[in-house]
């Protein structure tokens, strides 16, 4: 009996300590204190926010296995590229075709990038997440403790919901924290959101015009090149390109100097771009191809090379 009743009392323990907010822990000093002198947001929101804060085992279980880490090409495009997400891209460059167009013409950023953006992110707004960003967020920053940029973006949270004047317990998102139409994180929310119909707001979950505006302004702020091709098919010669294979996202290239080690581009193309040898594996074996630097660009809202082959492969085919 004594055995079952201390069993039954850690189990109880257990459960209370797994549904208590985060305003108890170990760290929470250390996140005040620094949530006052980042974004002088007193101690007494940050516990007042935490203590509302759950632990949620299930976003601990999706944040070890991303789809880019666990795919290759072959299977990775048919999640975004399906006659029903490009039909809707179609429709989405049609119903916003104005803010687009300014949008387009203030940041340079092309209508159709804008729209495959959203439509790989949230399918058009239409599915931007049903977790509570604040209990993810804490989840993450408190008990993912490998990844420290959760941390960060936890700070992020509550600036941001200072800064907008919204409640952080009411914003749902991805189990990642990403919010809105793009998903932006909060600290992208901080840094490129934008007002796109001058409202003096920011709100990226239920205004279209300042969720365009916002990716346009990313995009923009992270170097777009207006009228520059984005990634194009390769032709290879010998074997002298094979160590420089996704050797980085960022181009380390040019044009001229990855046709002299063998891997030439199918059309022509500036030879003083800046360039890398991207291969992914396709549904047919691998594929190559020259990346450039709007390849590059897309790569800083998901640092992946199929996220950013999806993404460019969607605007084409909305356009």
């Amino acid at each position: 009996m004594q055995i079952r009743h201390a069993l039954a009392l850690l189990i109880a323990t257990t459960s209370l300590a797994a549904n208590a907010g985060y305003e108890d822990h170990p760290r929470f000093a250390e996140f005040a204190a620094e949530l006052k002198s980042e974004y002088n947001v007193p101690e007494d929101e940050a516990r007042r926010w935490l203590s509302e804060a759950k632990r949620m085992d299930s976003v601990l279980e999706a944040i070890q296995r991303p789809a880019e880490g666990t795919m290759e090409w072959d299977r990775y495009q048919d999640i975004f590229l399906t006659s029903k997400r490009i039909d809707a891209g179609r429709e989405f460059l049609k119903k916003h075709a104005d803010l687009l167009a300014a949008a387009e013409q203030k940041y340079g950023v092309p209508r159709q990038i804008i729209a495959a953006i959203i439509g790989v992110e949230t399918f058009y707004g239409a599915r931007q997440g049903n977790y509570r960003v604040l209990d993810s967020l804490a989840t993450l920053a408190f008990d993912y403790p490998k990844r420290p940029i959760f941390w960060r973006e936890l700070k992020a949270l509550f600036a941001l919901a200072e800064v907008e004047g919204v409640d952080p317990g009411t914003i749902k998102g991805s189990y990642a924290g990403a919010m809105g139409y793009g998903q932006f994180i909060p600290t992208s929310y901080l840094a490129y959101a934008v007002d796109g119909d001058g409202d003096g707001k920011r709100d990226l979950w239920n205004n279209p015009a300042d969720a365009i505006f916002s990716v346009a302004a990313y995009f923009n702020k992270h170097g777009w090149a207006t009228d520059q091709p984005v990634i194009e098919p390769a032709r290879l010669k010998g074997n002298a390109y094979e160590p420089v294979i996704n050797d980085d996202l960022q181009p380390k290239w040019t044009v001229a100097s990855l046709a002299q080690m063998g891997a030439e581009a199918t059309v022509a193309l500036d030879p003083n771009a800046s360039a890398n040898l991207v291969r992914l594996i396709g549904k047919q074996g691998p594929e190559y191809y020259v990346g450039l630097n709007n390849y590059y660009v897309i790569t800083r809202y998901n640092h992946s090379r199929l996220y950013a082959m999806a993404v460019y492969r969607l605007s084409e085919a909305i356009r």
